[in-house]
């Protein structure tokens, strides 16, 4: 079994999906690549202020939330100069919403469903 450990100090990193479902298993994974996940949330709203409260190295943002969209959130992180790397993590997949997201200053774009390693290896890559 291979262990996608970072070398690296423990990175700080905040969830941010509508489902609990899915934040459980982004946590369960991040937790074992020897991420600290300093706080989650299913809101935009509330997404945008744990991150300025937390300032996480890491965001994994969903695209579609209940009040608003991963974008808009990922616009207002941007705009307020948030140095966190940010990784949009969403079943939307078109390309359209990929060069969106890039465009507003994502780091990087993973599509749903993903194993456990794409997303560490995603997250290497920031």
């Amino acid at each position: 079994m291979h262990s996608f450990r970072f070398d690296k100090s423990m990175r700080k990193i905040l969830i941010v999906d509508d489902s609990l479902y899915m934040r459980t298993i982004l946590k369960d994974a991040l937790t074992g690549a020897g991420f600290e996940v300093v706080g989650q949330t299913g809101t935009g709203e509330q997404a945008i202020d744990l991150a300025l409260e937390l300032q996480p190295d890491y965001i994994t943002l969903d695209n579609i939330l209940p009040d608003m969209l991963g974008l808009d959130v990922l616009k207002v992180l941007r705009e307020e100069k948030l140095p966190a790397k940010i990784l949009m993590v969403s079943a939307v997949g078109q390309q359209s919403v990929i060069d969106e997201g890039s465009r507003l200053g994502a780091n990087g774009y993973l599509i749903k469903p993903f194993t456990n390693e794409q997303l560490i290896d995603k997250l290497n890559l920031l």
